[in-house]
Parts: C-alpha cells; sequence; structure tokens
C-alpha cells in the first residue's frame, strides 16, 4: 500500500523547521535537569526489583530444584536447606517491593514536576508567537499540539524505565550468569537477542515515518473540527452542514487511511516477532533435553534457563511495541518542538529598554510595509500625531487602515522606516512595555470565558473591584450587569458569545478605561451599539479620550467629526488630510463621501460609499 507523501513543513504562511529525534531529547532534557535527583532514585528503584526479580529469584530456584533433584526427601537436612532458599527468597522479594515502590512514587513525583515545566516551558513560547502565526493555524491543532507533547514525555519516560531499562537489566545480568553456568548458552541467548531486536528496531523505523504522517493528519482532522465546532452559527446561517461534512470526509479518509495502515503494519511485526519467539522456546527445550541426558545441565540449570528465557522472551516479545510507542510518542512531540524551533516572528533586541510615554507623540517616518511581494500597503508613508491629538483615519477596504495600528502594537513589523513615541523608537523598546502604553478597543473584541469582574479587570489585574465597577459604569456595563443573576461573576462563555455585539464592545471600553493607557486607540468602538448606547458610549469615550493621544479607525463619518484630525488614506497613502471643516472646503473625497451620507447614504459604511 503506498501512502502519500507529507514531508513539507509548510503550514498557511509558515514554513516550520525540520526537527530530529534528538531535538526532541533536547527539549525534554530542559525541563527534565532540574529534577535529575527523582530520576536517579526512580532508576534505583527499577534495577534493585529489576535484578532482585528476574536475575537473583530465578539463581535461588535454580538450587531449589538442584537440591530438590538430588536429595532425600525424608531427611531433615533436606527440609533445612530448602526452607532456607525459600526464606531467602521471601526476603529478596522484600527488596523487590521496596524497589518498586522507589520506583513508582520517584517516577510519580518525577512525572508532575516535569510536566508542568514542560508544559509552562511551551506555552510561555508559544503564546509569545506573533499575530501571523496564530491567525495561520488552527487554535484546535494548536492545543492538540501542546497536549501531546506534555502527555508524550510522559509515556516516553513510561516506556524507558518500564519497559526498556528492565530489559536491559535483564539481558545484561542473564547472560553474565548463563555465561558462567556454561558460555555456549549465553551465547545462544545472546544471538537470540540480536536477531530479534535488529528486526524489531528495522520494522518500527519504517513505521516511524507513517507514524509521523499519522499524527500530522490527525492534528488536521482536530483542526477542521475545531474550525468547524467556532463557526458553527455561519453553518446554521448558511445552511452549510453538508459542506463540513465534505470537508471533514476528506480529512477523516486520510487519516483512516494511516491509521489502518499503520495498524496492518503493527500486526505484521507481531506476527514476525512471535515466529522468533516461539523458535526460540522450541530450541531451548530441545537443546535443555539433550544436554540434561548428556548431564552437561542439571534441572535446575534447565529450570534457570527456561525462566530467564520467559522472562526476557516476554520483555523482547514487547520490545517492537516499546519502539513503536517510543517513536509514536516523539511523532506526537515533534510538531510541538517545530513550534519551539520556529523563531519568534517579532523579537524584542537583546539591549531593549521600556518605553516611557511622557507625552505621547507618535511619528511615522518613512514607513514601508506589504504582506508577500505582490501586497505592497506602504511605501514610505509620514505622519505625524502630536501629542494629544485625536486623529481619524478613514479610507476604502485595504487601503491599510488597521495595518497602521498592527505596525505601531508591533503585531507587524516594519520593513522599512521607523515608528517613533516620544522619540523612542518603538523597535527598541520591549514590546510588553509598547503594548502597556496603548488601550486597544477592537470592533469586534473577543473575550475570554471568563466572568465579566476578571474581563474587564484583564485591562488592570490588580485593579480593586470598586475600580473595575467605576469602569464598568462610566461604560454603561452596568446597564446590562445588574439584569444577570450573578452580576459580575457572570461567564461570558467562549470569545464572549454569551453577551450580544453591543454588551461585548462596552465591557472592552470598560477594560480600556480601567487601563487607562496615555494612547488609545479604537477601531470604531459604537459600531455595534443601539442609538440610544452610542451616545452614552461616546459621552464615556470623550472622557476616556481627555489627555490621551488617540487614533480612531472609522468606518461612519458621524463619529469622527469631532476629531482634531481626519487622514484619508488610498492606495497610494495619504490623500488628505486636516479637520472636518477643512476637508469639506476642500472638495475632495473626504467632502464627497459626507456628501453621500448626509445626503441618504448614512447607513452605508465609508468602505461601501468609496466602492459605490
Amino acid at each position: 500500500m503506498k501512502l502519500d507523501s507529507d514531508d513539507k513543513k509548510q503550514q498557511g504562511n509558515i514554513i516550520y523547521p525540520k526537527v530530529t529525534t534528538w531535538d526532541v531529547v533536547k527539549e525534554y532534557w530542559k525541563s527534565a535537569k532540574f529534577h535529575w535527583f527523582l530520576g536517579l532514585i526512580m532508576l534505583a528503584g527499577w534495577i534493585i526489583a529489576t535484578l532482585a526479580q528476574s536475575i537473583i529469584i530465578p539463581i535461588y530456584y535454580k538450587q531449589f530444584f538442584d537440591v530438590l533433584a538430588k536429595a532425600d526427601p525424608s531427611s531433615n537436612d533436606t527440609f533445612t536447606i530448602l526452607t532456607s532458599i525459600i526464606f531467602t527468597i521471601l526476603l529478596i522479594n522484600a527488596a523487590v517491593w521496596i524497589g518498586f515502590r522507589m520506583a513508582g512514587f520517584g517516577q510519580n513525583y518525577f512525572l508532575v514536576k516535569v510536566v508542568k515545566r514542560i508544559l509552562d516551558r511551551g506555552f510561555d513560547y508559544l503564546i509569545r508567537h506573533s499575530f501571523t502565526f496564530f491567525s495561520s493555524n488552527f487554535s484546535g491543532s494548536i492545543v492538540q499540539r501542546v497536549n501531546r507533547f506534555h502527555q508524550s514525555f510522559s509515556r516516553i519516560i513510561d516506556t524507558i524505565y518500564g519497559d526498556i531499562v528492565p530489559m536491559t537489566i535483564k539481558i545484561v545480568a542473564a547472560t553474565i550468569v548463563l555465561y558462567f553456568i556454561h558460555p555456549i548458552v549465553s551465547y545462544a541467548l545472546i544471538l537470540w537477542i540480536l536477531i530479534f531486536m535488529t528486526i524489531s528496531f528495522i520494522l518500527a523505523r519504517i513505521k516511524l515515518k507513517y507514524d509521523i504522517q499519522g499524527a500530522q493528519a490527525n492534528s488536521k482532522l482536530t483542526g477542521v473540527i475545531s474550525d468547524s465546532i467556532s463557526n458553527h452559527s455561519s453553518t446554521q446561517l448558511f445552511t452549510g452542514y453538508n459542506e463540513e461534512l465534505r470537508l471533514l470526509d476528506i480529512a477523516n479518509k486520510r487519516f483512516q487511511k494511516i491509521l489502518l495502515f499503520r495498524w496492518n503494519f503493527s500486526s505484521f511485526i507481531d506476527g514476525a516477532q512471535s515466529v522468533l519467539t516461539v523458535g526460540m522456546e522450541f530450541l531451548v527445550f530441545y537443546y535443555g533435553i539433550k544436554y540434561w541426558q548428556l548431564g552437561i545441565i542439571s534441572l535446575g540449570t534447565f529450570v534457570l534457563v527456561q525462566a530467564y528465557i520467559i522472562s526476557i522472551g516476554g520483555d523482547l516479545w514487547r520490545f517492537g511495541r516499546v519502539i513503536r510507542n517510543l517513536y509514536e510518542a516523539t511523532a506526537d512531540a515533534k510538531e510541538m518542538v517545530e513550534i519551539l524551533h520556529l523563531p519568534h516572528e517579532i523579537q524584542d533586541l537583546p539591549n531593549a529598554t521600556a518605553l516611557k510615554v511622557d507625552k505621547g507623540l507618535i511619528e511615522f517616518k518613512n514607513v514601508s510595509f506589504a504582506f508577500g511581494e505582490n501586497k505592497p500597503v506602504f511605501n514610505k508613508l509620514n505622519l505625524h500625531i502630536k501629542a494629544g491629538e485625536k486623529v481619524a483615519l478613514i479610507g476604502s477596504s485595504g487601503a491599510g487602515k488597521s495595518t497602521l495600528v498592527k505596525l505601531l502594537l508591533r503585531l507587524n513589523d516594519l520593513q522599512g522606516g521607523e515608528i517613533s513615541i516620544d522619540g523612542q523608537n518603538i523597535k527598541n523598546v520591549t514590546q510588553e512595555s509598547l503594548r502597556e502604553n496603548i488601550s486597544l478597543v477592537p470592533q469586534d473584541p473577543a473575550l475570554f470565558h471568563r466572568t465579566l469582574m476578571e474581563n474587564i479587570r484583564y485591562g488592570k489585574r490588580d485593579a480593586t473591584e470598586e475600580e473595575v465597577i467605576s469602569a464598568s459604569k462610566l461604560a454603561h456595563c452596568d446597564i446590562f450587569i445588574k439584569d444577570f443573576p450573578y452580576k459580575y461573576e457572570t461567564f461570558v462563555g467562549e470569545r464572549g458569545i454569551k453577551l450580544s455585539g453591543g454588551e461585548r464592545q462596552r465591557v472592552a471600553i470598560a477594560r480600556a478605561l480601567l487601563k487607562n493607557a496615555p494612547i488609545l486607540v479604537l477601531d470604531e468602538a459604537t459600531s455595534s451599539l443601539d442609538s440610544h448606547s452610542e451616545s452614552l458610549i461616546q459621552d464615556a469615550l470623550q472622557t476616556l479620550m481627555k489627555g490621551k493621544t488617540t487614533l480612531v479607525i472609522a468606518h461612519r463619518l458621524s463619529t469622527i467629526r469631532k476629531m482634531d484630525r481626519i487622514i484619508v488614506l488610498g492606495k497610494d497613502g495619504i490623500l488628505e488630510e486636516g479637520s472636518h471643516e477643512q476637508l469639506i472646503q476642500k472638495h475632495g473625497m473626504y467632502a464627497r463621501l459626507w456628501n453621500l451620507q448626509a445626503g441618504g447614504f448614512a447607513d452605508k459604511s465609508i468602505e461601501e460609499l468609496l466602492e459605490s
């Protein structure tokens, strides 16, 4: 069966670096090295338990059967010797119990601590990726990668300490013991082990690439499901059930095709191992009987060899599965390691300092930016916004209004020129300090699935309850919050879906009021409000804008008439700028748009008017 090759690491506009198994090991070691002592306790426990149970106890069984085969059953000496042996075995089993408890508790504490550190490190790096990264990936697929990353570590540790370490101890110790009893037996055991492990390793290695494809197909399937669920309202409104089922069917068939092949390949590997195991058991019995007849080995030695073969054979039977589990866990982890090895698109400079905003003067100097080679947005744009000035941006779709804001917030980086705030190049300051000094109220705010109190307080995490309520009242959130049974402790649903668009926007305004940053960006912050609410919010925004440098992305001219300056953006940059009165007198594009809205098109947005 031939499967489609999927070696490409590109998803959306992102090209992921190719990572190796060694890269996965290094990433895990960065978290595990802090808890090496617990790892040693776990290892010591496995060594004690495995040596005692699988190597030492069978030696005493050998002595037991050798005495039993030669001694007189009625002899008191025989009873004393046999009793002494079984009491010794009892003591050794006590050591086995202690060893397994050491290994078990050590592993529990080790995994809990390391997995927490892995998850913390992985999430910390992931969440600092750029706006472009998250807009190019399904959120469901990213969550899947994060979960697999820390779950894979647990699987790998369980496999190494629960299977590989005991098996290695058994093979080495059993070979040494059998060598001193009869070298030829140890040679035969080593040869069988080498053949078994080589075949299992080769087959598991072949299966690895299909395991990687399976992990990728599973992530894509999860992404499709997540995308459909998060947009279920669109599915209902546009009756897209069949389309979503079609897309799911494509992703599901791809995943099931790989899954079936992997399962069948695993069955083939199990069959090959079964042949090797049965063959070895037959040879052990056959030659064991012959050597016993010749007096080369005793009955006890025969029992010892058989005990070692059964114990090691069981481990080798699982060896193929062990290798496959390791490869599958590694394949699952690689998808997250790709993200960890992907450099952050937006990074602070090594010597970046904290932004200090005293006035709020913003300057765009020869700013150039493009989305790819064929989609330029700005070419040497120059814009000066005075401290405390209230500036509105209008223009057609694609003119760069939102892009200008993203560049100011460093959600995208410039390709030419610079942006400065109070004379400080924003590329030379930390991203955190930059964004702490800018409040953004988007047109369609997304809220956390947390309480209203937590969502508003997100603007100032150390705010008191009184401060949150005060900001809420200024944004007129109290009008609808008082009607909820749990008031400010009401959960708003994923992305705030339990609230109306206007309610979400008022929560976002309350959050900005609480943050009280010196620079304010409004992306048509009243667009989702009814007339009554809009008038109330406009008053609140006037209070919010006092003493702040304000940048407003406008979609309706009625909301920006009182701005200090209005800038009309086009594909060639700034087309017009000035106050409302100045632009009306120029009889240019702004005046034409104003006349259109005044002449009965007030319900249309600026973009719609420009396109008509």
